[in-house]
């Protein structure tokens, strides 16, 4: 089993559609980023990435790179879904947190729910969706999401760990999965705890 924590920002800006969740919302404001600003799908690619140790966002598709102006935030997400795989393990469920003042997401839950289940490949009753406001903190023009995100690995009968990979996945993607040799280190034991008398 492996666990990935993802959390990401952004301020509202006049005149942006607002997307959370990969779900289009009715609002004045949008989410200023370098991309389409979609607060939720970045912190659950975070997520997925940390889960695996395959780096973060940034380290695949950097905000000074111009192709990502204003892309489609599933794009960010498939790769994370990608490098689980390849990694050998797939979901078992999500949680998010959204800390916002507005919209109001409660009455749009349960679409978003379905959009990010989709977008994952995954059953609704696997994702957590929960949004809180920021009282007090004066973070009113801000949006945040916290994402964690629970993966188990892929093994055949045999026992080996499985490549799970779509067929309409870019092909250098798939011949480095195919390359990868899978190491079992759980028999490499654990080490010693450390010893608080042993201050050198």
């Amino acid at each position: 089993m492996r666990i990935g924590y993802g959390f990401d920002s952004h301020a509202f800006k006049p005149g942006v559609p607002l997307i959370i969740g990969g779900l289009p919302i009715d609002c004045p404001e949008g989410l200023a980023g370098h991309s389409d600003g979609d607060v939720l799908l970045h912190a659950i690619t975070d997520a997925l990435l940390g889960a695996v140790s395959a780096g973060d966002i940034g380290t695949f598709f950097p905000p000074s790179d111009a192709r990502w102006k204003g892309a489609a935030s599933d794009i960010f997400l498939r790769t994370a879904l990608e490098e689980v795989a390849a990694a050998g393990y797939r979901i078992v469920n999500i949680d998010t947190v959204l800390v916002l003042a507005k919209p109001k997401i409660v009455p749009i839950a349960g679409d978003m729910r379905a959009r990010v289940a989709e977008l994952l490949g995954v059953s609704p009753r696997d994702v957590g969706i929960k949004a809180k406001t920021p009282e007090g903190l004066n973070q009113d023009g801000v949006a945040v999401a916290h994402a964690t995100v629970l993966l188990e690995e892929i093994k055949t009968p045999e026992g080996k760990l499985a490549i799970a990979v779509e067929d309409d996945v870019d092909a250098a993607v798939k011949n480095l999965v195919d390359g990868i040799e899978v190491h079992d280190t759980r028999a490499l034991g654990r080490k010693p705890a450390f010893d608080t008398d042993d201050l050198t």
